[in-house]
């Protein structure tokens, strides 16, 4: 079993879609797929999840699914040739009321409540900030404006207003659909794109809820933080979800470049302290598509999300359009892998003046404490939801977490967990068994040998969830 604490999240696409190919990106270290629901019909996506649930039971890992959401299409039209060139002083003109394709002097929006969010002065950002336009002037459904970053402008781009503003709600007809294609497959995680407030997420784990209901599933929930209407909202879209994606790209439009990096390492800090998981995402290893190998660039920015602490980094167009999918896993995890080499904070700091409600949280911290302090070859968690794993998981220790969870819906969760193996195990609803159950599951594993300690947590009465209330520290004989 793999070492690595920090998960990798891959896009499949028709680069990763190859049965074998898929296998082995699995063994070289994908713990989450993620299906973009951007591309592809129903079908498509219910195809693809069969394709990973049979290539993770080949290679003998779980993995989790992503389901990630559209969201509001916030884009330009078509164009008559596919393309225009857009030069700087010129006038373009944005028109919610154009039918016919577009040309040099302007082209129809799919987003057609845009000259109702903007104003003159405002600035409009194009195929992520590379084109960008000055609002001169708002005439009933058409936006005029200057070009004043130019270049190529093709069919269907992006259109982000600087400093947010952009009214589009986060859920669309099609989102709505697509939670009930997301859920008959039942995705672990389903993302959600563009939330601005808490209120944006409970609708979403509404929705998700009455479409898992006939499958006695519920998913995570993942808000996805691309809006700067977000930003000042952080908290209360954390305390709602079950964790956030660094969504880089549209982010770093809305609020400039250079804000995302502090931006980052900030979401992070708050993730964690709010136990919940976090993502970071976008052009992580950008240069992959067309390279077999990073950029020292790129290696720097990886290995620093995971130094900030970041339960998982993300792949996108490189494991799902790119010529070495398989080559940039096996990249990111050796990056992950001599990124925790290095020195861990002090744990005692994290417990510091902090006070726990909850008799599952605090053996859950004094597990980690004490092994922390023996020097434990592993902690172990009998767990039913989860739970006490994902509170451990919040804080950096050396020793591994494995959770041992009798529900596959719990494991497949788990996979995004920092520094957590979740393992598959029927345990005995007799303590003793169970705990003689545990030690010999990760003997025959190789995870402890004869002579190592290690500590393990459960509750009793056994399977009841949120009960864990013993902490156990063992030598193995």
């Amino acid at each position: 079993m793999s070492r690595r604490a920090t998960k990798i999240v891959a896009t499949l696409g028709p680069a990763s879609s190859d049965p074998a190919l898929l296998e082995k990106m699995i063994r070289a270290g994908v713990n989450v797929v993620r299906l973009n629901f951007s591309h592809g019909t129903a079908q498509d996506h219910i195809d693809r999840a069969q394709l990973v649930r049979e290539a993770a039971q080949r290679a003998g890992r779980e993995v989790a699914i992503m389901a990630d959401l559209q969201g509001p299409k916030i884009r330009v039209g078509k164009f008559a040739e596919g393309k225009v060139l857009l030069v700087p002083g010129e006038k373009f003109i944005l028109d919610a009321s154009r039918t016919e394709p577009g040309d040099i002097k302007g082209v129809g929006l799919d987003y057609k409540e845009l000259p109702r969010d903007v104003k003159a002065g405002d600035l409009l950002l194009l195929n992520d900030g590379l084109i960008v336009l000055t609002v001169d002037a708002v005439r009933g459904a058409a936006v005029h404006t200057t070009v004043k970053l130019g270049g190529e402008l093709s069919n269907n781009k992006g259109i982000n207003k600087q400093g947010g503003g952009l009214t589009a709600p986060a859920l669309t007809a099609k989102d709505m659909e697509d939670i009930k294609t997301a859920m008959s497959f039942r995705a672990d995680y389903v993302a959600v794109s563009f939330p601005k407030n808490a209120t944006d997420m409970e609708m979403a784990r509404q929705l998700c809820n009455v479409a898992a209901a006939p499958y006695k599933h519920k998913p995570g929930l993942i808000a996805k933080i691309e809006r700067a209407e977000a930003i000042p909202n952080l908290e209360e879209i954390l305390r709602v979800s079950d964790g956030i994606m660094v969504a880089r790209g549209d982010l770093a439009v809305e609020v400039g470049n250079a804000t995302v990096p502090a931006l980052q390492k900030r979401m992070i800090r708050m993730a964690r302290a709010a136990d919940k998981v976090v993502i970071t995402a976008t052009q992580m290893m950008e240069s992959m598509i067309v390279n077999p190998v990073p950029t020292r660039a790129e290696v720097s920015d990886v290995a620093n999300a995971v130094l900030d602490g970041t339960d998982a980094v993300m792949l996108s167009a490189e494991t799902a359009a790119g010529k070495y999918p398989l080559e940039t896993i096996q990249e990111m995890a050796k990056i992950c892998e001599e990124a925790e080499k290095t020195e861990y904070r002090e744990l005692e700091a994290d417990f510091s003046g902090k006070t726990f409600t909850h008799i599952d949280q605090s053996i859950a911290m004094g597990a980690l404490f004490t092994a922390n302090r023996l020097g434990a070859k592993a902690i172990v968690a009998l767990t039913d939801s989860g739970s006490t794993a994902l509170w451990m998981s919040r804080h950096d220790i050396r020793a591994p977490i494995y959770a041992l969870t009798s529900r596959l819906a719990t494991q497949r969760k788990m996979a995004l967990y920092r520094n957590v193996r979740p393992l598959l195990l029927d345990t005995s609803a007799d303590r003793d068994t169970a705990l003689a159950q545990a030690e010999s599951h990760l003997l025959r594993r190789n995870i402890v040998q004869s002579g190592d300690i290690y500590a393990i947590t459960c509750g009793e009465p056994m399977g009841a969830p949120g009960g864990t209330n013993m902490l156990k520290i063992c030598r193995v004989a």
